[in-house]
């Protein structure tokens, strides 16, 4: 996208990728679908340790609905929404379409794509030009740089951290970075028989520091948890492995409150705590949690005490969910830290230390939730990344 805009803008630009291909990211967003944008925004929803009122305005420097259009007019893809999840997918839910749509546009604009090309540093130049090192090729001199590499999440895409170090060690201000939108495992875990079951919940993780609640999909694995609701609260487990407190995190198991809970264990006939508890939960799960509750699933609702009764609602509605670890990087689907906000120009998302020097997307201490939020914040800061470098170039 830096590409597509620099280039369109009117200056000479070269897109250096690492890989073969590039947007390997893309390719393997939405399950081969790729979740391009959001259906609806919720600024709210993105997190950093800089200023919330810088990240409002680079969100809003592309809004949302002129994003939806440069994918529809300029690349001809229409997107369709799937209304369940609010999210917006390629008609033809192939994620290459979009990867291979953006190159092109790229291509199609000026810019010239090297491939296989693996950035090693960058150094200021005594008149305001950069120097760009690279593996097993000669050095390029360039009028403005743009850092778009991504974080540390799924190495394997070629997103192994190296914008970051470059970065640093320019002298940027840097968050610590961590994985975020990534599993959770429990060692030993305590609901392995329950692997595959799936059902919607909302999880709270609660930490000395972070806080966060979301509801949506739940899927429990051999080792732990995924799903939706998992990622989104992860960034707030994985930041408090960092600390001496672990992030606590509470699960309501169902759309029932406590007294929609309490009227369902209410006394009914010869109806057991299985039961009662099968019709709003799978059934194998309802086993489990009563047994988590300290309360025969086999024993009649007429025949409970009250405090058998308070256990199951606490744990139906505010139950803990354990858990030791998460997946890290390896499965994160974004890295949380990076750059300071303050640090850049969030009109131009030029670096406020070295000019000419452009920062955009992962490398930036900003995330969202899944649901197209981090690929609108890696367009929109791309963007204008571009558009300011162009600006520097045909100064």
């Amino acid at each position: 996208m830096a590409a597509i805009f620099a280039a369109s803008a009117g200056a000479d630009t070269v897109l250096l990728e690492r890989t073969k291909d590039g947007g390997r990211k893309i390719l393997i967003s939405g399950g081969g679908r790729c979740n391009v944008l959001p259906a609806q925004l919720d600024e709210s929803r993105f997190v950093t340790d800089s200023s919330p009122n810088t990240l409002r305005k680079i969100v809003r420097s592309w809004p949302l609905h002129e994003q939806v259009d440069f994918f529809e007019s300029e690349l001809g893809i229409a997107l369709v929404e799937e209304t369940e999840s609010a999210k917006l997918f390629p008609a033809s839910h192939r994620a290459r379409d979009i990867r291979d749509g953006l190159l092109a546009l790229a291509t199609q604009r000026g810019a010239q794509f090297w491939p296989d090309t693996l950035v090693t540093a960058l150094t200021p130049l005594a008149d305001g030009r950069w120097r760009i090192d690279v593996d097993q090729a000669p050095a390029i001199e360039a009028d403005a740089v743009i850092v778009a590499t991504g974080g540390l999440s799924v190495p394997n895409t070629g997103s192994d951290g190296t914008g970051l170090r470059i970065v640093a060690a320019l002298g940027h201000t840097m968050h610590p970075t961590y994985p975020a939108l990534t599993p959770l495992r429990a060692e030993p875990p305590p609901f392995a028989e329950l692997a595959g079951i799936s059902l919607t919940v909302t999880l709270t993780a609660r930490s000395a520091l972070h806080n966060a609640t979301s509801s949506g999909g739940f899927l429990f694995t051999h080792h732990g948890y995924s799903g939706p609701a998992v990622l989104d609260i992860s960034h707030v487990a994985a930041r408090s492995l960092l600390s001496e407190a672990t992030a606590r995190v509470h699960v309501c198991w169902t759309r029932l409150d406590t007294a929609g809970w309490e009227h369902v264990l209410a006394p009914h006939g010869t109806r057991t705590v299985l039961g009662a508890l099968r019709t709003e939960l799978p059934d194998r799960l309802a086993a489990a949690l009563s047994g988590v509750a300290g309360v025969d699933p086999t024993r009649s609702l007429a025949d409970l005490r009250r405090q058998e009764r308070l256990a199951l609602v606490e744990t139906l509605v505010r139950g803990i969910l354990p858990w030791t670890a998460d997946d890290g990087y390896k499965k994160a689907e974004v890295t949380g830290g990076g750059v300071s906000l303050a640090e850049i120009d969030p009109r131009t998302m030029e670096s406020r230390k070295h000019p000419h020097l452009f920062l955009c997307g992962e490398v930036l201490d900003a995330f969202g939730p899944i649901g197209g939020y981090n690929f609108l914040w890696a367009w929109a800061t791309g963007r204008a990344a571009g558009l300011g470098a162009a600006r520097t170039s045909n100064a």
